[in-house]
Parts: C-alpha cells; sequence; structure tokens
C-alpha cells in the first residue's frame, strides 16, 4: 500500500481543488491519502464526492500551534468534525489568518514591494488565506522566485521585516481538543530547521506525555540524519512515526506520495480513531 497522510488542496494553500487532488492521488498510485488543509475541513466534502474507485480519503487537517513563540503544526485525523469546541477552536485560528495575510501586505506595501491586497485575495480564492499566498504576489511582482525565499527574514519568515504573528492554538489544548473529538495527533515535520525555531525533544517528550500520537518523520524538510533521529525519537516515546509528502500542487515542488506512511503505522491511526472512519471510493 502507499498512503500519503498530508496533502493540501486551494481550501487552504494549495493549487489543487479536492476533487483536482484526490484524482491525482489515485492517478499517481497511492492507496490512501489524507486531506489535511490549514486549520479547517471545507475540502472534505468535494473530495469525497470526486473520490475515485479504489482510493481511500483520510479526513483530517493541520491545525496551527504555537509553543513559547515557537510555531508548530498538529496533523489531526480522523476527528468528528462538528465537535463544538474544536470547530470553534479551529474557526478562531482560520478566521484571524485574513487579518495576519492582510498586515502583512501592508508590511510589504510599505517595504516597496509592489502586490495588493486584492492580488493576493485573488490567489487565495475560496481558500483560507494564508502566507503562501502573499509569497505568490510577491512571486508574480518578481520580487523572489519562490515560496521558500519569500519565507525569510528578509521578508515574511518568523521575525521577519514583514511577518505578523497569528492566533495559534497551544499544542496541549489541540491535542486535547482533536483526541475530544475521537481524532488522532501527529506532529507535523518537528525538525524543518529551513522554517525557523524547532521545539527541543524535552518538549516533544511532555506532548508524548499528553497524548500525541505520532510525529511526522519522512517528509521533505527532513534530511536523512534528521529522519534517523527522529525515528529514534519515536522509538524512545512510543510514538507512531508516519511519512508523508505535504503536497501543495504548484506551490511546492513536491510530488503526490514522494514519502509515505507504513501500512501497520496507518493501521494503528485507524484503529485509535473514534471519531470518524476512512472513506473508501
Amino acid at each position: 500500500m502507499r498512503i500519503d497522510l498530508h496533502t493540501h488542496s486551494a481550501d487552504s494553500d494549495g493549487t489543487d481543488t479536492p476533487a483536482e487532488l484526490v484524482r491525482k492521488a489515485a492517478a499517481e498510485g497511492l492507496d490512501v491519502v489524507a486531506l489535511t488543509d490549514h486549520d479547517g475541513v471545507g475540502g472534505h466534502a468535494e473530495a469525497i464526492e470526486a473520490l475515485p474507485a479504489g482510493l481511500t480519503l483520510v479526513p483530517g487537517m493541520e491545525l496551527s500551534c504555537d509553543l513559547g513563540g515557537i510555531s508548530l503544526h498538529m496533523l489531526a485525523y480522523l476527528f468528528d468534525p462538528e465537535e463544538p469546541e474544536l470547530t470553534r477552536e479551529r474557526d478562531a485560528v482560520r478566521n484571524d489568518r485574513v487579518r495576519r495575510a492582510r498586515l502583512m501586505t501592508e508590511r510589504l506595501i510599505e517595504l516597496g514591494v509592489p502586490i495588493t491586497w486584492q492580488r493576493v485575495q485573488e490567489i487565495a480564492g475560496e481558500g483560507a488565506i494564508a502566507r503562501p499566498h502573499v509569497a505568490s504576489a510577491m512571486i508574480e511582482a518578481g520580487v523572489v522566485d519562490s515560496v521558500q525565499d519569500a519565507f525569510t527574514d528578509e521578508w515574511i519568515g518568523s521575525g521577519g521585516r514583514a511577518y505578523v504573528e497569528k492566533h495559534e492554538l497551544d499544542p496541549f489544548d489541540a491535542i486535547r481538543l482533536i483526541k475530544g473529538a475521537g481524532g488522532v495527533t501527529v506532529f507535523a515535520h518537528p525538525l524543518a530547521v529551513k522554517r525557523g525555531v524547532c521545539l527541543p525533544e524535552s518538549a516533544v517528550a511532555e506532548l508524548a506525555a499528553a497524548g500525541l500520537d505520532g510525529i511526522e518523520v519522512d517528509h521533505m524538510d527532513h534530511d536523512e540524519e534528521t529522519r534517523a533521529r527522529l525515528r529514534g525519537t519515536a522509538a524512545d516515546l512510543g510514538l507512531l512515526a508516519t511519512g508523508s509528502s505535504d503536497y501543495h500542487g504548484a506551490r511546492k515542488t513536491c510530488r503526490l506520495g514522494e514519502f509515505t506512511t507504513a501500512p501497520e503505522v496507518y493501521e494503528q491511526i485507524v484503529d485509535r480513531a473514534t471519531g470518524a472512519t476512512p472513506v473508501k471510493g
């Protein structure tokens, strides 16, 4: 089985519609794909409606969190999407993205970057507006060559000249809320050092003690040495070790199924979940 447990559609900051994403996943030979858009579940219905025969969809999302000023992302799988407390918190995070993106755009304009808020909104379309949409406007304007080039101290990277913080959840609260909704939690790309400061292993151990189910080991932002280190951490802490592409369509260079999760790990995720079940095409 080929299992990719981290992808994004145009409902957040990807470029494929949810329907396009599941069709591409099937064409790439995947057996299981998780749709994990940022801080929302709006793409699930379309993905399910378009699900090709033979492909299984894992409904999920990627929650924005912060611990002591360090930003991190928590993948959530197979939770009840209508659980009231989790819904309220994810909506608060998602809605604050608009304020943040607008302020970052205004700061960039003050720095002489020739972009407009209207264009950033057009790029985002119906999706949850986010930094990659601002970065795409910067690429169009010829200021940077890639999204990664925009995510630096020079521009909109953490602590950068035009960076603006957003409302984020405490990860311990995120774990509590997701598990309270019957879901399974996986710490996304925990050592992606190019994205900014990462949590120390001591904090990961505390998250594990609080109920974290797994960590994303095989990811494009982890080199081989980092993956080996994380695999050891997962074994030491009794955590599941997942792998996935973090696919964003044309917005990133990674392809669907570039990294995958072992079938036995996927089975444990499904077994632990009580809020929802995978959808088979």
